[in-house]
């Protein structure tokens, strides 16, 4: 599984290829009078029009379709979703002015979610689940143990865990957030290599939490295990 996480610039710059993608698609349902029910040209036509990749287009069409003003239907193409031409340029600009997530926004996104996310895994893991997170807190502690990197190790264990809530929902936006920030905080935390044996330990306390089913004592252990987290951002 390859979790190699994009630098902020070339972030940035996949924001602002998609967004302009975006607005131009914005422009073309204006132009052509395109109101719900009605299908967009195929992706093929809108990447040569717009002098971009297609899959290019396939992002900023599936952007479109996160937010509901766009509906993709298998074999017939893509329409423009029933909702009124006001509500969509309205949605359609608040997504363009969208920016990156600075790191504090999301390491509060992701304390929010996870401390939700082992709390629900504690009361529906199923074995299968509880094996999963298992191996990912092994691999993680044989990785350290041999002094080698184990930052996806690392990353696994957590999303093993949201996986494991059962929220489907919540186990995507963990997907999306949290690479990010295991990167960089390791990218900047001075003491980071000094703590893996206190790594080891609280996601065995974690992990035996969820074994046990016991929501409160598993919130309580991943809140100990954010502690310089929270110091680090400033998060209270």
């Amino acid at each position: 599984m390859n979790l190699d996480v994009l630098s902020k610039n070339e972030n940035q710059e996949i924001t602002n290829r998609v967004k302009k993608i975006i607005s131009q698609i914005s422009d073309l349902i204006s132009d052509k009078h395109l109101e719900p029910g009605d299908k967009l040209p195929a992706e093929r036509v809108l990447a040569e029009k717009f002098g971009v990749s297609r899959r290019s287009v396939r992002v900023a069409i599936l952007k479109l379709e996160s937010y509901g003003i766009l509906l993709s239907m298998p074999q017939s193409g893509t329409f423009i979703a029933n909702i009124g031409t006001i509500a969509m340029k309205g949605m359609i600009k608040d997504i363009l002015n969208l920016g990156l997530p600075d790191f504090k926004s999301l390491v509060e996104t992701r304390i929010l979610l996870e401390l939700k996310a082992v709390s629900l895994a504690a009361e529906r893991r199923t074995e299968e689940d509880l094996e999963g997170i298992k191996a990912a807190l092994d691999a993680h502690e044989v990785k350290l143990s041999r002094g080698e990197d184990a930052v996806q190790e690392d990353l696994l264990f957590h999303l093993a865990i949201a996986k494991a809530s059962g929220n489907v929902t919540m186990n995507q936006i963990m997907f999306s957030i949290t690479p990010q920030i295991i990167v960089d905080f390791k990218k900047y935390h001075k003491d980071y290599n000094d703590l893996d044996e206190l790594r080891i330990q609280e996601h065995l306390d974690i992990y035996q939490a969820i074994k046990d089913k016991n929501p409160v004592l598993a919130e309580k252990m991943m809140k100990k295990h954010f502690k310089l987290l929270y110091e680090y951002c400033g998060v209270s």
